[in-house]
């Protein structure tokens, strides 16, 4: 792996010219807005502030937040808002399922904000929401990037006991940045999710990503693959981080990391047995989705 020097710092606030994308249609973001809007429901594209919000939207895609807009955990990588939620929804899957059907989705991909606060965590309200999708939506494929419930192994297999096709949850950064921008977060406790997951549903995809460009070195980058894979992952995701602010709250980028390099990283995950790598600078855990499920159900499908 070459190493990847910083090619601009984030004080200068300038991205390179690899992140210049088309202008998104409008008329069909706005149209998604308000169909979001008159079923209550939240998007972790807008809440997060994806970069690829205007090209998802426009080919009628969407990552559904469930358990509402606030989460219990601060990190300093996010945009989602921190505080006291609000009780959940009971009629959340319900209005999910409508949604994935008036969108005429074939693969839904469903997240959240972390729900420390309740006492399942949100593990049933994620269940319930992978059941109704499959009752109101036959066909449809279903992936869940979950929170680490504190490596609750009873919420975990609540989960998994909905029958998803993949399910997701995201180590994000190296071990030594956790205490500094995760703090209510823990890299191993991640990494035991992930393979609590694999053991106790084989059948079911198991995903991971993380992000480059916090203050990690390569030899973090190749650890980081390197744990994900030895916990049983499938899919891997990697992509740049982006501040969502200039603001004190969040962390500044350290570097911005070229396309090439983010192919070499790719390349080199393959190698270590990964079945699909997404990896490059506006990868993220739900950008195009089920490219990694439908490679990977191919690759269970060959003889």
């Amino acid at each position: 792996m070459v190493n990847a020097l910083p090619e601009k710092l984030a004080s200068q606030y300038a991205l390179p010219a690899w992140f210049r994308q088309e202008i998104p249609d409008i008329p069909k973001i706005k149209k998604m807005q308000m169909l979001l809007r008159d079923r209550r429901l939240s998007t972790v594209c807008e809440e997060a502030r994806c970069p690829n919000m205007g090209q998802c939207w426009g080919r009628g895609v969407a990552t559904f937040m469930i358990l509402g807009e606030v989460c219990t955990r601060s990190c300093s990588f996010c945009n989602v808002t921190t505080g006291k939620p609000a009780i959940p929804d009971p009629s959340e899957p319900e209005h999910v399922a409508e949604m994935v059907k008036n969108l005429g989705l074939k693969y839904a991909v469903i997240t959240s904000v972390t729900r420390d606060d309740l006492e399942d965590e949100g593990a049933e309200q994620f269940a319930r929401t992978v059941r109704r999708i499959k009752q109101a939506n036959p066909g449809v494929a279903v992936e869940l990037l979950i929170p680490d419930f504190s490596g609750r192994e009873s919420l975990i297999e609540r989960v998994i006991a909905a029958a998803p096709e993949v399910i997701g949850h995201n180590i994000e950064m190296a071990e030594h940045l956790f205490p500094f921008i995760r703090p209510q977060a823990d890299y191993h406790r991640s990494l035991k999710v992930l393979k609590m997951i694999k053991k106790k549903a084989p059948g079911i995809m198991v995903k991971s990503g993380f992000m480059v460009g916090l203050g990690e070195t390569d030899a973090d980058v190749e650890k980081m693959m390197e744990d994900i894979r030895q916990a049983g992952c499938d899919i891997l995701t990697i992509g740049q981080y982006l501040s969502p602010s200039r603001g004190l709250r969040h962390v500044p980028v350290q570097r911005f990391v070229h396309p090439e390099v983010f192919d070499q990283y790719r390349q080199h995950s393959l190698r270590m047995g990964f079945s699909h790598v997404l990896s490059g600078p506006l990868v993220r855990s739900s950008y195009i989705a089920e490219s990694g499920y439908e490679a990977c159900r191919e690759l269970l499908e060959r003889p």
